[in-house]
């Protein structure tokens, strides 16, 4: 039996779920009487109920679609009662914790105590620790459930205060190769039409909005909400759009900071936040924008989808950051050994059952989204919260374009393709004789097959789902002398799900100008899957906008047009079939690279409006 969780997940501590590195010193035992906090997300009554409810209101014909319920509604019919919230509150406070804020929708309680109290009662054993003069605390062993209370409570997040969660966006001008100046859009234009330098106008134009603007839908009356682990100055989001020429309806974002919110710093991921805002409101530039941020934490990251959810006040989330499913992956059993991946499904079929649209970014590391970890092998690997069925996931293309790196002849891409940086490798080595694989290894679009979701009922009937893939281990060696150790075999074709679901350009040679102050202002050659997820946001935003509905759960509308109209003229899908995110390759219909391919907005638009 190989190790599991225990090693991976020293491993993944110790790096960060995402791969970045913390030489993080452990300190000791935290002070028993320091005040932490912490968040307990409780159970939904009836689980199997609230799955059946959200299939029916996202499934087209059903007699329940897009019948969507208010967070008090949910709260009566799925959340526990407030009787079972006074009886937690009272256990804790019992045993020296205290309850400091319970969610409209029941399901989580802001809780706060000594660090003796947590220890004593959650097993956790809490140590601090020093990463590069940061000072955190973080348990040393995965929270326990109370036996008694294992019907009622899921996990406890937020007694781990490492930064665990990577933005998925690549700056393209920090790779040798590729050296950009930004360029604005001629006077009286939106749009560049430069690779590298897109603009929202850009994306207009390369997924035909425009016949959507030309019928006055442009967000109008509909709220964007972005989830976010960075903090922003909205003056960068106004800037960008008066930089590009683009009218935006004035004062529209407005900020919500969930514990605290997130750090404003370019370390920190406020670019991230910058571009998610500039893209969504960009592509619907009269819809107001609600922005969640929170701290980079396990407790933040939670927090942030369950407060922006039972708010209830935006019809669509998209959120670009995550990290390895492999994470929270135990392999004895197959389970959810930290309890947050359910933790995370259930506020997304909260979400869906209100009728908020949820996209998340597949991740940037092509297949092997656990990379960059010193010692760790290659393997095949998906995003959180990419990878759970009950949120759209967002991958990525290279779009065509003609890129010229100083060789006799420049490098084209005469078609859309799936998005690996493997061509590029390809071109230096043939051209150049150079290998560039250490910068451009695994960068692509994230994709695969989960090991812990099985195939959901809409991908259920789509060709060329795959199941994972045979003989893939977490090999890991320290460099130590006592060779690789095992860490983790992974299950052989599983029926699991498949990401992503859509994709759209993400290739930083074919990407974005993005406007982040603490970044330096103007930058250009930005991509990532960050860029698709928030793309996604406002598209359906002037969906919401065309139809007069909030959509839910995007997924099963999508397979259905795939199962019914295919890619045939009319249909808003359009195949990718080249490219390759070094593993799974573009083929005809549904592939691990590009999903069910890019969308023709305008006959998306088209169809869920009736025109």
């Amino acid at each position: 039996m190989k190790t599991s969780l225990a090693s991976l997940g020293a491993v993944c501590v110790a790096f960060g779920l995402a791969g970045v590195a913390h030489a993080d010193t452990d300190l000791g035992p935290s002070s028993a009487t320091q005040t932490v906090s912490g968040s307990l997300i409780l159970k939904v009554k009836n689980p199997n109920a609230l799955e059946a409810y959200v299939a029916a209101t996202s499934t087209p014909g059903s007699w329940l679609y897009h019948q969507f319920i208010s967070t008090d509604e949910f709260a009566q019919i799925f959340s526990p009662s407030k009787a079972d919230v006074a009886n937690i509150t009272s256990f804790l406070a019992q045993n020296g914790i205290t309850v400091t804020e319970v969610y409209s929708d029941r399901l989580l309680l802001k809780v706060s105590g000594p660090v003796a109290a947590f220890d004593q009662l959650f097993q956790t054993d809490m140590h601090d620790f020093d990463d590069s003069g940061h000072r955190y605390h973080r348990p040393r062993h995965t929270p326990q459930i109370p036996v008694l209370y294992r019907d009622l409570l899921y996990v406890i997040a937020g007694l781990d205060e490492s930064a665990s969660f990577k933005s998925h966006r690549i700056n393209g001008n920090s790779m040798s190769f590729n050296q950009q100046s930004a360029v604005l859009p001629k006077p009286g234009s939106t749009a560049t039409g430069i690779p590298g330098d897109y603009t929202v106008a850009d994306f207009a134009n390369n997924y035909d909005v425009n016949p959507v603007y030309a019928n006055h839908i442009d967000g109008h009356g509909r709220t964007i909400g972005i989830a976010t682990l960075a903090g922003f100055d909205p003056n960068d989001a106004y800037t960008y759009w008066s930089m590009i020429g683009l009218p935006v309806k004035a004062n529209r974002i407005s900020q919500v900071h969930v514990d605290g919110g997130g750090v404003i710093s370019s370390d920190a991921g406020t670019g991230e936040t910058c571009l998610d805002v500039e893209q969504s409101g960009g592509i619907a530039p009269q819809a107001k924008i609600v922005v969640y941020d929170a701290p980079n934490s396990d407790a933040g990251f939670m927090d942030v989808f369950y407060k922006a959810i039972s708010d209830n006040t935006v019809d669509t989330l998209s959120v670009s950051w995550g990290g390895s499913e492999l994470g929270y992956y135990e392999a004895v059993g197959g389970t959810d050994a930290t309890g947050e991946l359910h933790a995370f499904h259930q506020v997304f079929l909260e979400a869906a059952a209100q009728g908020i649209s949820m996209f998340a970014s597949s991740g940037d590391d092509g297949a092997y989204d656990l990379s960059g970890i010193p010692g760790l092998s290659p393997v095949l690997s998906v995003d959180v919260p990419a990878s759970d069925p009950a949120i759209v996931a967002a991958g990525g293309t290279t779009t065509p374009a003609s890129m010229d790196f100083g060789g006799p002849t420049p490098l084209v891409v005469s078609q859309e393709q799936v998005w690996g940086w493997d061509y590029l490798q390809s071109y230096f080595l043939e051209t150049f004789g150079i290998d560039i694989s250490d910068e451009v290894y695994p960068v692509g679009g994230g994709g695969g097959v989960s090991i812990f979701w099985p195939t959901p009922l809409y991908q259920a009937i789509t060709p060329g789902i795959r199941r994972t893939e045979p003989n893939q281990s977490v090999i890991y060696d320290d460099g130590d002398g006592t060779g690789p150790q095992d860490l983790m075999d992974l299950p052989a074709h599983f029926a699991g799900r498949n990401l992503p679901d859509v994709s759209l350009d993400a290739d930083p040679e074919t990407g974005y100008l993005i406007y982040s102050t603490p970044d330096g202002g103007l930058l250009a050659g930005y991509g990532g899957t960050s860029f698709v997820g928030p793309q996604l946001n406002g598209v359906t935003t002037l969906m919401g906008q065309a139809a007069g509905s909030r959509f839910g759960l995007l997924n099963p509308l999508l397979y259905l047009i795939k199962a019914e109209a295919g890619y045939r003229n009319g249909s808003p899908l359009i195949d990718i079939t080249t490219g390759d995110n070094w593993f799974y390759t573009g083929v005809r219909g549904y592939d691990p690279g590009a999903g069910l391919g890019v969308l023709d907005v305008a006959k998306l638009v088209g169809i869920v409006s009736g025109r």
